[in-house]
């Protein structure tokens, strides 16, 4: 006859080893795992193949044009004309026995601009790969993607900064661009924060007013686009116009500012990059036209892929990934305007 067997005890002890006494989290052990419990254990996870990438910000193609092609030039060029007129009659009107009559004269003239070549390789290698085959994951689609994201944050970096040290600015540091300083509120103080909204209104309004100016008040220059760093704009979007108001500044400033009169659509978009760009690091509003003939940038060649060469003393491929990149064209300075210490 078989021997008693004590079955319930059997079960708690069991119970014990891997739940603990109360059922809580895994405490798995030796003796649980010779019980095939790691097996069931792995199979009880719930595996998210969602790969989770950086977290990153990129707006180069939301601020600026881009004109693409051109191949692989050392630097582009833009035309520019000039108009004078000599003589003392200068409007041309002809009055009595008058014989004074103006010459036109044109000048033409041809800015060069930087170019510089950029390439990212893709190295991919062999026993990885095939490692990661077995999952169903792809190596060369995951670092293509990190390529993609480098190539873009060149990018964001040439439009916005350009480079400093070779005299290429971008958007929001050209030393050639007017910039001047926000105008004090009722505070003391100049920072939007401390402002009520239509001292901020004024801010808007003065800066489009001033880029209209310095183009001859041609509408084509009036500034329509605006940046301003994420912490202002988020201010403009969470602050009501009054106690009694029931739209937000921003919706506000949009619908009641001189471009707007003008029929000029203006747009403001927060930008990163506006954080401590002005004169003394303070924030900087960028002001401009958002136009291929006001400013742009040049991509000769974008993101191209060449070839792919087999390396055996690494066991990998090998990939390389280039680019001609321009540096951001201002066609005209005077519709742009940096007002700093907002």
């Amino acid at each position: 006859m078989v021997s008693n067997y004590n079955k319930s005890s059997r079960i708690s002890s069991f119970d014990n080893q891997v739940y603990g006494p109360k059922f809580g989290a895994v405490a798995m052990d030796e003796a649980a795992a010779g019980e095939g419990m790691a097996f069931l254990v792995g199979e009880l996870e719930k595996r998210d193949n969602t790969l989770n990438e950086p977290l990153t910000s990129v707006t180069w193609m939301r601020d600026i044009v881009a004109n693409t092609g051109g191949g692989w030039a050392e630097s582009t060029s833009n035309m520019f004309a000039d108009y004078r007129t000599t003589g003392g009659n200068e409007n041309g009107l002809m009055r009595g026995q008058t014989n004074n009559i103006p010459i036109v004269q044109g000048s033409v003239n041809k800015d060069l601009w930087k170019v510089y070549a950029w390439s990212n390789v893709l190295k991919i290698p062999f026993i990885d790969q095939q490692k990661l085959q077995g999952i169903g994951r792809s190596l060369n689609e995951m670092l293509d993607n990190g390529i993609k994201l480098n190539y873009n944050k060149t990018l964001d970096y040439m439009v916005y900064e350009g480079v400093p040290e070779d005299e290429v600015y971008g958007l929001v540091n050209n030393p050639v661009i007017s910039a001047i300083t926000a105008t004090t509120g009722a505070s003391g103080k100049t920072t939007w924060k401390n402002k009520t909204p239509d001292e901020i209104l004024d801010d808007i309004n003065q800066a489009i007013t001033k880029t209209w100016e310095q183009s001859e008040y041609d509408l084509t220059g009036m500034a329509n686009h605006i940046l301003i760093t994420p912490q202002n704009y988020t201010y403009l979007v969470s602050r009501k116009v009054s106690e009694a108001g029931n739209i937000s500044l921003l919706n506000y400033i949009l619908e009641n500012n001189i471009a707007k009169n003008q029929g000029v659509d203006l747009v403001i978009d927060p930008c990163k990059w506006c954080l401590g760009s002005g004169t003394g690091k303070t924030d900087r509003m960028v002001a401009y036209v958002n136009a291929k003939n006001r400013v742009h940038i040049d991509i000769l060649v974008p993101m191209t892929r060449v070839f792919t060469e087999t390396s055996a003393k690494d066991l990998a491929y090998y990939t390389p990934y280039v680019a001609n990149i321009g540096q951001v064209k201002w066609m005209y300075t005077q519709c742009a305007l940096y007002v700093d210490g907002i």
